[in-house]
């Protein structure tokens, strides 16, 4: 474990090697914490769901990712979201936002019920494994109008794993129960760039824009390139995302 990540030794698997499922979306914040949970010391399990997203090349970067950080398994799901729609992101008749929304509204990019959907998925891998860990990238900081990225939520979301499942009603004790952990759920985007870069991750090949091509080339101009940008120029690291003009 590193000097850095030590900090995060709350998080540490209850069993050596004990195998976590990671949401991974190829992004910048999952790849961070995938890059933790590997150095936490758990056996990595990704998860990335093809959803019907309009920046679906990140999922072909979660790919590439995650078979250069060696995880043991990376289960790809397809999930058509775009059926129900009401999401910038899945419905084309909605523009995608270019400026952060405003604090107390929630964004055109929230898409409907993704993260209790996708944690959902997660949950079943994780007790199928036999593993009682799981890690996504909510960020209240950066994103707080989406009400799927609050600590309430984590918290629920976990009460409900360990309510709805069969490992969670025959744990013996809180010490077998499942774990839902958002580590950089209250720090900056600066902050997550400080604490990736520290365990080494290559952000060049994460994907993060809303409208990225079919090569992950970023447009820079959406909210998430954005906010993408501001975190490298506060973290003062240079910023190595492929974008379009270049």
């Amino acid at each position: 474990m590193s000097s850095l990540s030590a900090a995060f030794d709350h998080l540490a698997p209850r069993t050596p090697h004990a195998p976590a499922v990671i949401l991974f979306s190829g992004g910048l914040d999952s790849t961070t914490i995938l890059a933790l949970a590997k150095d936490l010391g758990y056996a990595p399990y990704v998860l990335s769901v093809s959803y019907g997203q309009r920046h679906s090349s990140e999922v072909a970067a979660a790919k590439l990712i995650a078979k250069q950080m060696g995880v043991l398994a990376h289960e790809v799901v397809q999930l058509d979201l775009t059926r129900f729609g009401g999401s910038a992101l899945t419905d084309a008749s909605i523009a995608l936002p270019l400026t952060p929304s405003k604090a107390d509204e929630i964004p055109v990019t929230y898409v409907p019920a993704r993260n209790t959907i996708l944690l959902s998925l997660a949950l079943s891998w994780a007790e199928a494994l036999g593993g009682l860990d799981i890690f996504y990238g909510a960020n209240a900081v950066d994103y707080s109008g989406y009400p799927d990225c609050r600590p309430e939520y984590v918290a629920a979301f976990e009460g409900m794993a360990n309510l709805a499942t069969k490992a969670g009603v025959e744990a013996s004790n809180h010490a077998n129960r499942f774990r839902v952990h958002a580590p950089i759920i209250q720090m900056s985007k600066a902050e997550i760039i400080h604490l990736g870069t520290t365990l080494g991750v290559d952000y060049s090949q994460t994907v993060s824009c809303y409208q990225a091509d079919a090569e992950g080339h970023a447009c820079g101009i959406c909210e998430s390139c954005r906010l993408r940008q501001a975190g490298f120029a506060q973290a003062k690291v240079t910023d190595p995302t492929r974008y379009q003009n270049q």
